[in-house]
């Protein structure tokens, strides 16, 4: 689980707009020009999958993309990342999308604290765990400060190479397994392992989507109770000039219409009540 960072104002190291965007495109090999330009949500959710490997659909993040649409979609995976891994942080999405400097580097100022708290040190690999995408569009031009306090190792390394500079353990000598066998046993050996893996991808994938559909449906919850309440006050301002005015009689009858097949909840209420009372006499 992640380590929680509560205060929204500068960071410990106190930088300035050229060296956190340095700071973001030495560890991520990005070339962002501009604070506006992490508006997309890409370069977070990398960030993310870098301090929590596997917590980051990458596969689904759209790191080339001028699209706001887009952008809202990288930053929906990213607030199921933060809720997976209990993140106390709710993403401003439709803030950050607009692209305005200073919405964009006080939400990077909090993230370069919330990073802090948690890298590891960890080698880390960006630009090949995005398959070489690019991101941003600065260029040769983008900030860049290798030597600056506080720069991170930027590559995962591939465990299924061996390390050229590490002792190579002796292998045990035994009993040699006759050559026939050993074309029947390794296929079967890798078979499995080829079966889990793709079974663990498949799981992962799943948990994300269903991760991004709970955060969409509480947002349409939302929603869905912000108009409700206006349309209740409007239904009580109505009520209490009723009569009086016809042109909020009409809105009341607009608001009590119903279409064929559809019950309000408290009729539909009242009939499952009716129902449980008849079956228990």
């Amino acid at each position: 689980m992640a380590v929680n960072v509560y205060s929204t104002n500068v960071t410990t190291e106190n930088l300035s707009r050229h060296d956190m965007l340095a700071w973001v495109n030495d560890c991520l090999h990005s070339q962002f020009a501009k604070i506006e330009e992490l508006c997309t949500g890409a370069a977070y959710c990398q960030f993310m999958d870098m301090l929590f490997p596997g917590s980051v659909p990458l596969k689904r993040v759209k790191f080339r993309t001028n699209l706001e649409h887009e952008y809202i979609q990288n930053f929906k995976i990213l607030q199921a990342a933060f809720k997976k891994m209990s993140v106390d942080k709710i993403v401003p999405i439709d803030k950050l999308v607009k692209g305005r400097f200073q919405d964009n580097f006080e939400f990077l100022q909090w993230f370069k604290k919330f990073f802090d708290a948690n890298y590891s040190g960890q080698e880390y690999d960006a630009f090949g765990l995005r398959n070489g995408e690019q991101m941003g569009n600065g260029g040769n031009t983008a900030p860049r400060n290798n030597a600056m306090p506080g720069a991170y190792s930027a590559k995962r390394t591939n465990t299924s190479k061996t390390d050229l500079s590490a002792p190579v353990p002796a292998k045990p000598v035994g009993r040699a397994v006759p050559k026939a066998q050993q074309n029947r046993v390794a296929p079967t050996v890798r078979q499995t392992q080829a079966m889990r893996g793709g079974d663990a991808g498949k799981i992962e994938e799943l948990t994300a989507k269903m991760m991004e559909m709970n955060v969409t449906v509480e947002g349409l919850e939302k929603e869905r109770d912000f108009y409700f309440g206006k349309l209740r006050a409007i239904e009580v301002l109505c009520q209490e000039q009723e009569g009086e005015n016809t042109v909020l009689t009409k809105i009341l009858d607009i608001l009590y219409a119903t279409e064929d097949g559809f019950a309000p909840p408290e009729e539909l209420d009242g009939l499952v009540q009716n129902d449980d009372e008849e079956e228990a006499y």
